[in-house]
């Protein structure tokens, strides 16, 4: 059996003293670690790496570590950046375009993109009778698949109303803004009333005959004018200096 270390009886070292040293040391390494945690954008793997020399260091002999980081552990992110939210305009376009033509909406739909972000296009006969602002029975299949897809995506979501240059004046709607902005807004009802999706991603707009994609020069071209967009917003990416 080892014999204990006696301490000299003049006052001298008794041998122990290098703990108080070790102690302190090691309390000022957590403690810079701890502030670099708090002062920056934390890696998952990197974290990993230093909880693992931590309990390295403060294992007690039973073997229990005392700083632990778990898999699920929540870690503070940038906004973001790295997950969904940072899908440019051609990763939002192919989800979609995969997931329209697995539901077969080609001959419902036209897939489209510009600089704010990809575009579901439908005419406005699909979705409406003429004159009117009522959801037809036979498209709400259509926009309930449409939902499906906006459940797999994190983008904000502008509905946009789009009619023809033929002016309208009947006891409901004075103008095509009016017949514009209704329809958007009866769209947005359906995806926030009936399929219960987040009305803050959504917001509804009406431009009347004022956005035309083709000159109304003729029945065919008036057709085409008169749709709903169904925007999936993909806000720009900021350069990193």
């Amino acid at each position: 059996m080892a014999r204990k270390r006696k301490k000299k009886d003049n006052g001298g070292l008794s041998g122990d003293e290098w703990l108080t040293t070790y102690s302190d040391t090691v309390t000022l390494l957590l403690t810079f670690f701890i502030l670099l945690y708090t002062t920056s954008i934390v890696d998952t793997q990197k974290l990993k790496g230093i909880a693992k020399e931590f309990q390295s260091m403060f294992s007690s002999s039973s073997g229990n570590a005392v700083f632990q980081v778990t898999e699920n552990a929540q870690l503070p992110t940038d906004g973001d950046s790295e997950g969904q939210g940072s899908k440019d305009v051609f990763d939002v376009y192919e989800q979609v375009k995969e997931f329209i033509e697995e539901k077969d909406l080609n001959a419902e739909l036209q897939i489209k993109e510009d600089e704010r972000g990809v575009i579901l296009q439908i005419k406005d006969s699909i979705l409406f009778e003429s004159g009117k602002a009522e959801l037809k029975d036979n498209s709400l299949p259509m926009l309930s698949t449409i939902s499906e897809l906006m459940g797999t995506l994190p983008n904000n979501i502008i509905v946009e109303g789009h009619t023809d240059n033929v002016p309208i004046n009947n006891y409901i709607f004075k103008s095509n803004w009016e017949l514009s902005t209704t329809r958007a807004v009866n769209v947005v009802k359906f995806f926030i009333e009936n399929k219960g999706q987040n009305p803050v991603r959504f917001t509804a707009a009406g431009y009347g005959e004022f956005k035309p994609i083709v000159a109304n020069d003729s029945d065919e071209n008036k057709a085409k004018n008169r749709r709903v967009n169904i925007l999936l917003v993909v806000p720009e990416k900021e350069d990193k200096k």
